[in-house]
């Protein structure tokens, strides 16, 4: 199945409102422990970037796993950023929410220790965004952990895995996880992604529907 173009940014209030109340509690606790086992440095101190926060259910997990960290939180959605705003009020000493669109938002520092990303791949237009996006905010030493969807070979497939893990969620969500389902990447296409952008990043599949990509700065 070819990929299917979803909207870059989700700016509807309902689909914030939707994503935000979401039981996202397995695969959101999965990715911080594999960032946690990978970062192996729980007194970690210093500057991380997460891009396309959303409404800042991972950013505050991440905050939490390192508790002396400092972090920049990205997104292209002003309706995300707003519900961020009051769901991460309790570290608001410890991080900055920026608006911004990839790959022109200006940051606040050059580079950054640590840069994690959930969900935001499958988004972009061009996968490079991210990747250079990443390139452009590193240097050698610093750890990289994006975890996003992987595209099911069949529309049938998609619909499955939307009864299987949405049965109970919100119309709206179950049609954006349908549609975020056809606008994923294959293992094979990341990949090719990063041989293009010369990461030289790990690829796992840790479940049906998601992939783990980490790796540090050479």
């Amino acid at each position: 199945m070819d990929r299917q173009m979803e909207p870059e940014l989700m700016e509807d209030p309902d689909q914030v409102k939707a994503y935000a109340e979401a039981d996202f509690e397995i695969p959101h606790r999965q990715f911080i422990d594999r960032l946690q086992d990978f970062v192996a440095e729980p007194n970690f101190n210093g500057a991380a970037l997460d891009l396309g926060c959303g409404p800042g259910d991972i950013l505050v997990r991440f905050a939490n796993a390192f508790p002396f960290s400092r972090i920049d939180a990205v997104d292209g959605s002003r309706a995300m950023l707003e519900h961020a705003e009051t769901f991460t009020a309790p570290i608001k000493d410890r991080i900055r929410l920026i608006h911004g669109h990839l790959p022109f938002v200006i940051l606040p520092q050059q580079f950054y220790a640590i840069i994690f990303c959930n969900s935001l791949l499958h988004h972009l237009p061009d996968p490079q965004i991210l990747w250079q996006t990443i390139k452009n905010a590193t240097r050698p030493g610093a750890r990289i952990a994006v975890m996003d969807l992987l595209r099911p070979p069949t529309r049938e497939a998609a619909e499955a895995l939307v009864e299987a893990y949405a049965t109970n969620e919100a119309d709206i969500l179950r049609r954006d996880f349908y549609h975020s389902l056809l606008a994923a990447f294959t293992l094979d296409e990341i990949a090719g992604q990063l041989r293009e952008a010369g990461l030289p990043l790990e690829i796992e599949q840790i479940s049906d529907r998601h992939v783990f990509i980490k790796g540090i700065i050479a």
